[in-house]
């Protein structure tokens, strides 16, 4: 066997997580060795992310077309043509591609392996006949679909998050395991090109989105012909002529195809991490605040780390911390608390920071909540969109610490406010904000005005203002 390579670092993982830190890895002059198994981009370039956003902008034309007669525009029912569709879909995935590709990165000076790499010990690692001894490793192996325990499933065929991407035609119907993100972004988009549609899941929609925000989106999918079922567990699947039958704590639901849509789980099973000395449980790679593995010499980022926010934006952020932390041996923590999330459902749910709860755990009665109704902003009601809200958390000072968002827009506005919580930033700054007219981010504007309004209504304040009132009366 020839000699290991000796890099700096060996990324194991192509994804959005091994691709950042390869690249920032390089940047700061770091040999680099990236292992991928499969396809160079990962889940959110090939299965997730883009093709999932791709589909849901298809489906968002053809629901234009059919609201189109509330504008005064005269269109009739959309006609979706799904080869088209599926070709838009992986046109999206082929043009952003080269960015992730094999060749990009062996010019940026990385070595790049098309292999699985497993531990030999805890220094080594093996992609097939190559062997590698580097200073530090990233394992970035992110994850895959979970299938759930229920009886048979094995026995039919399903589709999950991944391979429905491949369908080159849409079935007459189709029933949807799982109320998550993924479960109710897919939903919503094979509903609007004209599939029926049953969701069924175990708990309320959304789980992990403020109740009320959730409840905007759940309201909007069954109005637009979605089934949704919650509070409604799967029991058993069966083959059924012309597809399949789903038993339910609410009685059997049958249709044409069946997607899974329940939840991920870490993709770490031919790492032999013990090998590697690397502890880790069934949700993933144990990781300390500066995502070390109980191997020092060994970090876990996006995905594969336990206990996560599995989101692409994050594990890129984790990406750079890693590195960071590489570079300098000093640790860089992760901080969760400016950490955004989106789902493109519409209308668009999002949320950024702490809730109302953790934040009075930590602040008690110093803490407030403000509010403003996109049906109070001009550009929403221009659109004829104006469903949900922005809530604004603020602490001590008046410093923004989390939002709830949902409406139109919410995944961008969110942007916003993920600013001013990173940036420390007082609601006064939000509420003087000179905002383009008419947007939607001038909700975040209206709801930070609020907290004066509030203000204004505490007697010592009121008075204050009354008297400079009285005051330039006699001028």
């Amino acid at each position: 066997m020839s000699a290991p390579l000796r890099p700096h670092l060996c990324v194991i993982g192509a994804g959005s997580a091994g691709l950042t830190a390869t690249a920032a890895a390089r940047a700061v002059g770091l040999s680099v060795v990236l292992v991928e198994r499969d396809r160079m981009g990962g889940e959110c370039l090939n299965t997730g992310c883009v093709p999932s956003k791709a589909l849901i902008a298809a489906a968002r034309h053809a629901e234009a077309v059919r609201r189109a007669a509330a504008f005064g525009v005269d269109a009739g029912p959309p006609t979706v043509d799904a080869p088209r569709v599926f070709a838009h879909v992986h046109g999206a995935i082929a043009t952003i591609a080269p960015h992730d590709s094999a060749e990009r990165f062996r010019a940026l000076g990385a070595t790049v392996l098309a292999g699985t790499a497993r531990f030999l010990d805890p220094r080594t690692l093996a992609v097939g006949d190559i062997r590698i001894a580097p200073r530090r490793v990233i394992v970035a192996t992110g994850s895959r679909p979970a299938v759930p325990d229920l009886p048979g499933l094995s026995s039919v065929p399903f589709l999950n998050n991944e391979d429905v991407f491949d369908l080159s035609a849409l079935p007459a119907s189709l029933v949807v395991l799982g109320g998550g993100p993924v479960g109710l972004e897919l939903a919503q988009a094979f509903s609007r090109l004209g599939v029926a549609v049953t969701v069924a899941t175990s708990g309320r929609a959304l789980p992990r989105d403020d109740r009320e925000a959730a409840a905007i989106v759940a309201a909007r999918l069954r109005r637009e012909g979605v089934d949704l079922r919650e509070e409604t567990p799967a029991l058993a699947v069966r083959a059924a002529p012309g597809g399949v039958e789903v038993d339910t704590t609410a009685g059997p639901v049958r249709a044409e195809r069946l997607l899974v849509a329940t939840g991920r789980r870490p993709a770490v099973d031919d790492l032999d991490l013990a090998a590697g000395g690397i502890a880790a449980t069934a949700d993933g790679i144990v990781v300390d605040a500066a995502l070390r593995t109980s191997n020092r010499r060994v970090f876990a980022i996006g995905d594969v780390v336990a206990g996560t926010p599995r989101f692409t934006h994050w594990a890129g952020h984790q990406a750079g911390l890693a590195i960071r932390t590489i570079l300098t041996r000093w640790p860089h923590r992760e901080n969760r608390d400016a950490l955004p999330w989106a789902t493109y459902t519409d209308p668009e749910i999002a949320h950024v920071g702490l809730r109302e709860a953790e934040a009075r755990a930590r602040h008690g009665d110093r803490v407030r909540v403000v509010r403003a109704d996109f049906s109070g902003n001009d550009r929403a009601v221009a659109d004829g969109d104006t469903e949900g809200f922005v809530r604004l958390v603020l602490g001590p000072r008046g410093r923004v610490l989390g939002a709830d968002l949902v409406g139109p827009g919410a995944g961008e506005t969110a942007a916003l406010v993920a600013l001013a919580i990173a940036g420390r930033i007082g609601v006064g700054a939000l509420a003087g904000m000179v905002a383009p007219y008419p947007t939607l981010a001038e909700a975040v504007r209206r709801a930070a005005l609020g907290a004066y309004a509030e203000k204004l209504a505490d007697p010592l304040v009121g008075g204050l203002m009354r008297l400079l009132v009285r005051l330039q009366g006699r001028g």
